[in-house]
């Protein structure tokens, strides 16, 4: 049973980081995150950074990876998000 516990974590660290790629292609190929919430994506970046400091602190190379990669992703997301809010603020200011 104990040689199941690295597979199990590795499968959920690739399911987890992986989620968030088709929303990142579809965010980047329609240049709009309208849908999403600023707030949500704010708070899982918050999450995902302290995850990835608790993988460093405890030097625990697979939580580091998938925390990183998925905060890569997020932010991109959060980014688009971003430029799309600056957008309808400088189209209101016309």
């Amino acid at each position: 049973m104990q040689e199941l516990v690295p597979v199990i974590g590795g499968v959920a660290a690739f399911l987890t980081t992986a989620s968030h790629v088709p929303q990142l292609k579809k965010c980047w190929q329609t240049r709009s995150a309208g849908d999403l919430s600023f707030r949500a994506l704010l708070a899982l970046s918050i999450g995902l950074a302290l995850w990835l400091a608790y993988g460093v602190m405890r030097s625990d190379v697979p939580l580091m990876i998938a925390n990183g990669i998925s905060l890569a992703l997020v932010l991109g997301i959060l980014a688009i998000k971003l430029g799309e809010r600056r957008g309808k603020r400088s189209r209101r200011a016309r």
